[in-house]
């Protein structure tokens, strides 16, 4: 769970050519790399971390009706290199997710699309600071 500081840091270590690992402030660890094996790459961890930020927002909104009897949520999106410098296009989010017959189950599938859509409108940070645009400074200490 994130501690009440609205501040967010991530430390980058380089362990071998072209191996990295993020170190979050809790001790969390994710390796990943360049593509070259089977590590994420950066822009995998971006979708991840869509996909992420948004499967837990709808789960919480969701679950509290009916737990999922299967809970996948896809991210894709078009790489391309032009004028403007590499990034990805066209990012889109595939939610596949059933919940059981009966009540509850309807009750979850009732609040999902709103649930969805206040996760892309309003809840998932990591989405909403892709749509809107965050600028980023580089610094070398």
């Amino acid at each position: 769970m994130a501690t009440g500081s609205a501040h967010r840091t991530t430390t980058v270590e380089r362990t071998a050519p072209g191996k990295f690992t993020a170190v979050n402030s809790r001790g969390g660890r994710i390796t990943f790399g360049t593509g070259d094996g089977t590590d994420f790459t950066p822009t995998e961890l971006l979708l991840a971390a869509i996909g992420g930020c948004t499967a837990i927002d709808v789960d919480i909104l969701t679950s509290r009706r009916a737990e999922p009897e299967e809970f996948e949520v896809r991210v894709d999106a078009e790489k391309v290199r032009d004028q403007d410098g590499n990034r990805l296009t066209d990012i889109e989010v595939t939610f596949r997710i059933v919940f059981p017959g009966g009540d509850h189950g309807d009750a979850a599938r009732a609040v999902l699309p709103e649930a969805v859509r206040q996760s892309h409108d309003r809840l998932c940070s990591v989405g909403r600071t892709v749509e809107i645009g965050t600028p980023i400074t580089a610094r070398i200490e």
